[in-house]
């Protein structure tokens, strides 16, 4: 078969790196892709915003199947393109991905099946929403409604910390995104990530991950895209698990398909583990990203038939197997990220990294001749396989302490609630 990937991140360089492994995969193309991405794929210029001329490409290389990775595209419906275009893909369609595309979607759809999440209030100007958070007092929780790239959440501890985040969000710190904004109360507990596959009726659940979102060690600093995961996540127990599915999971797919929107891909919720049980903290209408980068590690099934079966409403039966491992990875992003940053540094050593358990997917990168640049704010994933979770994590560190650019900077501590717990 001939399949294209699209996107430019970590995400993808870790879907394009499992695709190109199974024995059904003829020829692999990703677009745009990035410096590293050339290594597993052939690197297509595309602008991925005009889904015409993604449709153009697909149909002069004869693809087969697309796999469509970043978010933005699924919200805009890129799914619903292809696939009136005759060309088969894994993407949600536009109208169940607002379950990612906008927090109040997901809200007023958990009031309607009875999911457990946050209290919540939903505002389209400053005012309501300051009245709101003045009466319910901090700490409390600020959400831009729509997209923004991992960064539209502000978890207050403070009322001038909750101001600052309104004001930002309607001042158009995010754009049409922070055109309306959700108000949750704050739910104490730990945050764990679970993965399922849903065709339309049946879902397959995958694994589950625990990502490290503060840019710096101790949890401290600014929200990000996420800088370092790892995969499994014990702290979601089999009893927590099974109350997920059937509480979260199971109702949101039957709820989606109730309203003639069945949700086809890969559903990946946030779940605050608190003392009344799991509760959603919010959906992903694809891949995590750097979750994606451990899950694709630990696979051991063929991504492709996984992908297909979800496509074609054809899960029923299926089963996925996993490595008896554990896989963390370490995001290299560049310095002043997620703030502002520079572009076009050199990263040197990648060479020097030989251990055949440690896999670096770029995320910003380009190649400017033989050099490879910075063209990013998260630009590399250091992920590795260990026998315990500080194996892998020991096994990625050695590596990053390879990678020769003095314009980065990574967290020294992923992975260490786990490890607290384990020893191990």
């Amino acid at each position: 078969m001939r399949v294209l990937v699209i996107g430019s991140g970590g995400r993808e360089h870790a879907l394009a790196w499992k695709l190109a492994r199974s024995p059904k995969v003829d020829k692999l193309f990703i677009a745009p892709g990035n410096g590293g991405t050339e290594a597993v794929a052939e690197n297509r210029e595309v602008d991925i915003t005009d889904h015409a001329a993604l449709i153009a490409l697909c149909r002069s290389e004869s693809i087969d199947f697309v796999v469509v990775g970043p978010d933005a595209q699924v919200v805009a419906g890129l799914g619903d393109d292809l696939r009136a275009a005759g060309i088969e893909c894994f993407c949600p369609s536009k109208a169940a991905g607002q379950l990612e595309g906008s927090k109040g979607f997901t809200k007023a759809l958990c009031d309607e099946m009875g999911i457990p999440t946050a209290r919540y209030a939903r505002f389209d100007n400053e005012a309501d929403a300051l009245a709101y958070v003045y009466a319910e007092g901090a700490p409390i929780v600020i959400k831009a409604d729509g997209l923004a790239a991992g960064k539209g959440v502000t978890v207050a501890m403070t009322l001038e910390e909750a101001e600052a985040a309104i004001t930002d969000c309607f001042a158009g710190a995010f754009g049409q995104s922070g055109a309306e904004v959700v108000v949750e109360e704050f739910m104490e507990g730990e945050e764990v990530s679970l993965f399922v596959l849903s065709d339309g009726t049946d879902i397959l659940p995958l694994t589950t991950a625990q990502d490290h979102k503060r840019a710096f060690d101790g949890d401290q600093g600014p929200n990000t895209g996420g800088m370092g995961a790892y995969s499994p996540a014990p702290v979601l127990t089999k009893a927590l698990y099974d109350r997920a599915i059937n509480e979260i999971i199971l109702p949101t797919v039957k709820g989606l398909a109730a309203r003639g929107t069945p949700y086809r891909g890969v559903l990946y919720a946030g779940l605050m583990l608190t003392a009344e049980g799991p509760k959603l903290v919010e959906y992903n209408a694809r891949f995590g990203d750097p979750e994606c980068q451990v899950m694709m590690m630990r696979l051991d099934s063929d991504l492709l038939e996984l992908l297909q079966a979800t496509a074609s409403g054809s899960l029923k039966g299926m089963d996925v197997r996993w490595k008896d491992a554990w896989a963390l990875t370490v995001i290299l992003a560049t310095q002043g990220y997620p703030g502002n940053y520079g572009k076009g540094s050199e990263i040197r050593g990648l060479d020097q990294i030989d251990d055949p358990e440690v896999q670096v997917f770029h995320a910003g990168t380009r190649r400017d001749g033989a050099r490879l640049v910075a063209a990013g704010g998260r630009v590399l994933n250091v992920t590795a396989l260990g026998t315990t979770v500080k194996d892998a994590r020991d096994r990625a560190y050695r590596c990053v302490d390879k990678i020769d650019w003095p314009e980065g900077f990574s967290r020294s501590d992923i992975g260490w609630r786990e490890i607290s717990r384990s020893g191990a």
